[in-house]
């Protein structure tokens, strides 16, 4: 019984621990987003840093799922807590790997602003972070209806980032300048970060539908990377 308890106890700091890692990436996408919207480079420098942070958390976390495993050798709904826990981390860190993409685009465009800058993107970056919110909420109460509800969601930043992507390639279409056009094609790096972002989102759903259920379901349709 007292091995028992331990073991729940120890879930639950592993369930927390993921949490934060969930606001170590929305705080680097939050940074990210406001270094491009004013092509701040500290910020972007910052944002870039913290993502060593969201790194690092990945890797404790994941010794401690490995050493949970060895230890323990949980079984069924127990194991798929573990299991959960450890492809959410990777999910988490190619999150913050996107928010550096981000950040390290506003270092490039810095000195040469872009001329085409569609307002899809902002849009775009509240509904991600949404979306990852919604994510680690679901997560956090095993909600499965929730965790299902984001792939609504990342239909309406699909649907965002098909516009912006137009928008910049009519730009580029009837741009000459070169430097003009470099950092166009930059700006559809942004969209594509961001794209990519909620995809991700979608997957940490998936990550609790498995967790609570046992059942392998795929809400956007397609195979994870």
């Amino acid at each position: 019984m007292i091995m028992r308890e331990r073991f729940l106890r120890q879930l639950e700091e592993l369930r927390d621990d993921v949490l934060k890692m969930g606001v170590l990436v929305e705080d680097e996408m939050k940074l990210a987003l406001a270094a491009y919207e004013e092509l701040n480079l500290e910020k972007a420098r910052e944002a870039a840093t913290l993502d060593q942070n969201v790194n690092h958390a990945r890797f404790d976390i994941e010794g401690r799922c490995f050493a949970l495993l060895v230890t323990q050798q949980p079984a069924a709904g127990d194991l798929r807590h573990v299991v959960a826990a450890l492809n959410i981390i990777v999910d988490l860190e190619r999150m913050g790997d996107q928010a550096k993409g981000i950040a390290r685009v506003v270092e490039r465009i810095h000195s040469r602003p872009p001329q085409v800058k569609p307002i899809e993107i902002r849009q775009m970056g509240q509904r991600v972070l949404a979306m990852l919110h919604v994510a680690m909420q679901a997560y956090a109460n095993e909600n499965t209806n929730l965790a299902r509800s984001l792939y609504e969601k990342d239909d309406d930043v699909d649907a965002l980032y098909a516009r912006a992507f137009s928008e910049v390639m009519d730009y580029m279409a009837g741009e000459t300048d070169k430097s003009q056009l470099q950092s166009a094609y930059e700006i559809i790096r942004v969209t594509r970060e961001l794209e990519r972002f909620g995809d991700l989102a979608v997957n940490l759903g998936e990550r609790t539908i498995y967790m609570v259920t046992g059942s392998l379901e795929e809400l956007d349709g397609e195979e994870d990377d």
